[in-house]
């Protein structure tokens, strides 16, 4: 199974896939990692390229059986449908988990206190956030609102869904 989670910087995004990841024992792909991880190997090209690293990553882990959460920005429709044509490719199920935090102040509040978690990583300030190309969803998906609750009640609402769409056979 491919678990996608997009979403702004800071709606606590990788913080909930980190948890999935952790509850499923799955692997898991984020893409700020590679990003950092080219830069600091001077190779980072600027575009779309450790989004294709994390889609073959991926890919590979997937083939071997092993369920993945990815974790990205995933802000325009490209990206999106890439990541569901890893899926499809190899004809296993996916879900696509787009993480929010409703409440404005609070988003900033945590933008702005957030800690860096790897290494070399520059975080995106509020205005940057706020300025960020984010294209409206043009398709069915699931979508936890993170802003009035804590990790661990924003993963039981996830698993909620996430069974109540395969029970009624929304899951894909």
């Amino acid at each position: 199974m491919l678990y996608v989670f997009s979403g702004l910087p800071g709606t606590g995004k990788s913080t909930l896939a980190a948890a999935l990841a952790r509850d499923l024992h799955a692997v898991y792909v984020r893409v700020d990692v590679v990003e950092q991880a080219m830069r600091d190997a001077n190779v980072w090209v600027d575009g779309p390229a450790g989004y294709g690293v994390c889609y073959e990553f991926t890919r590979q882990n997937l083939q071997l059986g092993l369920d993945v959460v990815a974790d990205s920005v995933n802000p325009v429709h490209e990206t999106r449908q890439a990541w569901r044509q890893v899926a499809q490719s190899l004809t296993i199920p996916f879900v696509e988990i787009e993480v929010v935090c409703s409440d404005k102040q609070e988003h900033q509040r945590r933008v702005e206190s957030r800690v860096v978690d790897i290494p070399g990583l520059l975080l995106p300030t509020w205005d940057k956030v706020e300025a960020r190309e984010y294209e409206v969803w043009d398709h069915p998906h699931t979508v936890i609102d993170t802003a009035r609750q804590t990790v661990a009640e924003s993963l039981v609402e996830l698993r909620h869904k996430l069974s109540f769409e395969a029970e009624s056979g929304r899951g894909r």
